[in-house]
C-alpha cells in the first residue's frame, strides 16, 4: 500500500530539538524526491527541505539552515528531519511529500509534490 506516515511531531520549548520521521512505504526513493513542508495556523504550506534522488542533494528554506537536517536510512524507507534550535516560528503541522521525478521542486514549491502524508503537529513554546 502506498502511504506517508510522519512520527516524531510533539511540545517542545524553544531552543530544544526533535527528530520526525517519515515511513515511505511502496515508495522507491532511489527514483522519487522526498520532502518536508509545514503549515502554520494561518498560513500556507510553505517547503522546509527536500532530498534529491538524482544525487542526494539536499536543500533547506532559508529560515531553518543550519538548523535543520534531512537524512534518509540505509534501507531507503524513511526519511528523517532533525530539528535543533527550534522557535516558536516553528510550531505548524509538518507534512512528508514525495515527487514523482528524481529532483527537487525549484523553491521548494508544495505545488510541485505529487503525494501527501497527513502530517504531524509540531509545537514549541515554553
Amino acid at each position: 500500500q502506498v502511504q506517508l506516515v510522519e512520527s516524531g511531531g510533539g511540545l517542545v520549548q524553544p531552543g530544544g530539538s526533535l527528530r520526525l520521521s517519515c515511513a515511505a512505504s511502496a515508495f522507491n526513493l532511489d527514483y522519487y524526491a522526498i520532502g518536508w513542508f509545514r503549515q502554520a495556523p494561518g498560513k500556507e504550506r510553505e517547503g522546509v527541505s527536500c532530498r534529491s534522488a538524482r544525487d542526494g542533494s539536499t536543500y533547506y528554506a532559508d529560515s531553518v539552515k543550519g538548523r535543520f537536517t534531512i537524512s534518509r536510512d540505509d534501507a531507503k524507507t524513511t526519511v528523517y528531519l532533525q530539528m535543533n534550535s527550534l522557535e516558536p516560528e516553528d510550531t505548524a503541522v509538518y507534512y512528508c511529500s514525495v515527487r514523482f521525478r528524481d529532483t527537487c521542486p525549484p523553491g521548494l514549491t508544495p505545488s510541485d509534490m505529487n503525494y501527501w502524508g497527513k502530517g504531524t503537529l509540531v509545537t514549541v513554546s515554553s
